[in-house]
């Protein structure tokens, strides 16, 4: 604080917005001054009561960390600087020591600080704004500066215990992490304690939260009222510890808990007020059974314990309420129930990243559409904060609204996609959308910018499968290049498809490639039911901890039933897009044969081939292609390729060498009927076969 770490960064030009800080006048009032260190520039700022505890006038001091020496002695300055030093380099939020100042008539007086270290985000430390005071009648009266050389020492100890307790404290990210490190062996035990109690205030009252060792609190004070006259209660009421230094005290001044504790064998007690933001948050007392009273320097000591405790309870509180409130919130986003599916198990699991209120903008849906058909969708907003979590929540609601509507998936993606930029928020999102017709196993897929699925076969194997995608949604939109190219694949029965994060696979500087191939063998060693294996999934995430939230969608389809259900398929098809037609194909090839017409399968995959072809030669736009099962007294396959043309299609000759004209022609000949309809600004031609019944398959 005065010394080498004064020196750091003394050539800094400029100063920090709000430097320096100003405490609430409060600390003046309890006889504490307060500083805020720059430590780029090397400058201190102190309070008038920080230059009464220096006893300086505010015209001897320059401003600068270094000109303190005149007040420090060398040897104080160099245990004051390693202890600041060693809290930077342990990336600790705080830290508190006990060192002498001269005062200006020569005389030594003890003096308490406590800083709290300031970083920016990359971790450096760039400011330290504090508090110190006068620790004399704490620390040191005429008998304490004479106390040799053995008990000097034995107070350093004790002071480093606080300092090690300090420390560990500050990790706690709960009340029971407060609680777990005070009980644990090398917490208070070696301050000499036999046991401990600590309570916390809530609504007038004082809740036990903490007793050690177990089976020690007294009957009837698990709550009790501040007016009640116990000791814990007195200290909350004062704001003042209580040292209790003999059993005659105790008995005399407690004789409602005396009687309860006797078989303890305390012989003195320290009750200490917890105090945060200058109001009682709880009290705590720890009892001995080997000793009686408490010198000033061991007070000294068990208050700047307190102290301690006390903030880390009021931030491990905050810490909860705002990683409730952030779950609350995020829970309120995600899907309330998920429906069931006919022909197909689902499971779906949702793990939170322990980071307060950081959460991410992950989630799942599952979509149930017309025809026997299943959206599934797995998604994540960029970034981890609330924000994120209510622009997830607006994109699920819309995605699952164009779902609904029968758009295809490509139009999906795409339209979720402006919506986001339309938002004017600068988060964009990854996602996948799945299509899945259970009843033929098709499934139609579309990525955008999120990581490929994984498909597990009903002999346990599990492959990764890749699907081309497009970019993320809302950075599409902002370049203007919605197009989402569509991935037709099979489901067999007893196969699985799995859609998740990110937060699943990806570690700190491993390689997602190395992520998804351990996905993949845990899959494969999984187990088969898909709860049992979201379950193993999430408990691995759990184990591995990490700081990302991770959503997890499993869908298994069941083995065919015996009545086979219509059906319905859509692809778009653009001009110019061979992969595309590819994948019509292939759609049409997949769901001829799930709805049991295998032996028409070439017949109907021909004249398909046909109609979506006369629509991208004869007219400029796009082909839309939609198979679906009529039933009715006969099982038809309807086709219909709709374009955004008016113009009607006609037959022609092709004559005897021509090849252009046989199209109609062979709809004509291979199909049960055909026919044309206007569709608003263009038209759809359809054709239909008639289906074997189920009995006949």
């Amino acid at each position: 604080m005065v010394g080498p770490m004064a020196d750091r960064g003394a050539s800094a030009l400029s100063l920090p917005e709000d430097w320096p800080a100003h405490p609430d006048p409060i600390l003046a009032l309890n006889r504490m001054g307060s500083f805020d260190w720059d430590l780029d520039a090397g400058l201190m700022d102190m309070d008038a009561q920080a230059f009464e505890v220096f006893d300086l006038l505010p015209e001897e001091y320059d401003g600068r960390a270094e000109s303190l020496t005149a007040r420090v002695p060398q040897a104080e300055a160099a245990r004051l600087d390693a202890v600041v030093a060693q809290a930077i380099k342990d990336g600790s939020e705080n830290y508190g020591a006990y060192f002498r100042i001269r005062r200006r008539d020569g005389t030594m007086r003890w003096t308490h600080t406590q800083g709290y270290i300031r970083r920016d985000e990359s971790g450096r430390p760039r400011r330290v704004v504090g508090i110190v005071r006068d620790a004399t009648q704490e620390l040191a009266d005429s008998a304490a500066r004479s106390l040799r050389a053995a008990q000097d020492q034995a107070f350093r100890q004790q002071t480093s215990v606080v300092q090690v307790i300090s420390a560990a404290l500050a990790h706690a990210r709960s009340v029971q992490d407060v609680i777990d490190v005070l009980k644990d062996t090398h917490g208070v035990r070696h301050l000499g304690a036999a046991s401990l109690v600590m309570g916390l205030v809530e609504a007038g009252r004082i809740r036990l939260v903490a007793e050690g060792p177990v089976g020690s609190f007294v009957p009837g004070t698990r709550v009790t009222r501040i007016d009640e006259p116990y000791p814990m209660s007195e200290v909350v009421r004062t704001l003042t510890p209580r040292f209790i230094e003999s059993p005659d005290e105790f008995e005399a001044d407690y004789p409602i808990l005396w009687p309860h504790i006797t078989d303890l064998h305390i012989t003195s007690a320290a009750y200490l007020p917890l105090i945060a933001q200058a109001r009682p948050i709880g009290a705590m007392g720890l009892l001995y059974d080997d000793r009686r009273g408490f010198s000033d320097e061991e007070r000294a000591v068990l208050v700047a314990l307190g102290s301690s405790i006390a903030q880390s309870l009021m931030r491990a509180r905050l810490y909860e309420q705002e990683k409730d409130l952030a779950q609350g919130l995020q829970q309120a986003m995600l899907p309330r129930t998920i429906p069931s599916v006919r022909g197909a198990d689902v499971a779906v699991r949702y793990r939170s990243a322990a980071l307060g209120r950081d959460i991410g903008g992950d989630w799942y849906d599952l979509i149930p559409l017309p025809g026997g058909r299943v959206g599934a969708v797995i998604g994540d907003v960029q970034g981890h904060d609330t924000h994120a979590a209510a622009v997830m929540g607006q994109l699920r609601i819309v995605l699952r609204a164009y779902a609904a509507e029968g758009h295809t998936p490509a139009t999906v993606m795409a339209r979720a996609s402006v919506f986001l930029h339309e938002l004017d928020t600068d988060r964009f999102a990854t996602c996948v959308y799945a299509e899945a017709d259970l009843a033929t196993g098709v499934v139609q897929m579309v990525r955008a910018g999120h990581i490929d699925p994984l498909i597990r076969d009903s002999d346990g194997s599990c492959a990764r499968i890749p699907v081309e995608g497009g970019l993320p949604l809302g950075l599409s939109a902002e370049f203007g290049r919605l197009e989402y190219p569509v991935a037709t694949l099979e489901l067999d029965p007893g196969h699985t498809l799995l859609l998740c994060t990110d937060g699943l696979v990806e570690q700190p500087g491993a390689d997602l490639d190395d992520g998804m191939g351990g996905l993949v063998a845990v899959v494969c060693q999984g187990p088969h039911e898909v709860r049992e294996l979201a379950d193993r999934l999430i408990q691995l995430a759990e184990a591995r901890g990490g700081d990302d939230d991770v959503a997890l969608l499993l869908l298994r389809r069941r083995a065919r039933e015996a009545t086979r259900t219509g059906g319905r398929l859509q692809q778009h098809v653009a001009p110019a897009d061979p992969e595309a037609l590819v994948q019509a194909r292939h759609m049409i090839r997949a769901a001829v044969r799930g709805w049991g017409a295998r032996d028409q399968a070439d017949e109907i995959e021909l004249v398909a081939d046909e109609l979506v072809t006369n629509a991208l030669l004869h007219t400029e736009g796009s082909a839309i292609v939609t198979l679906r099962v009529l039933e009715g007294a006969d099982r038809r396959l309807r086709i219909e390729v709709e374009d955004p043309s008016s113009a009607l299609p006609r037959r022609r000759d092709a004559g005897e060498n021509g090849v252009s004209g046989r199209g109609l022609l062979l709809v004509d000949r291979l199909a049960d009927s055909w026919g044309v309809e206007a569709r608003g600004g263009g038209k759809a031609v359809w054709c239909e076969f008639r289906l074997p019944c189920p009995a006949d398959g």
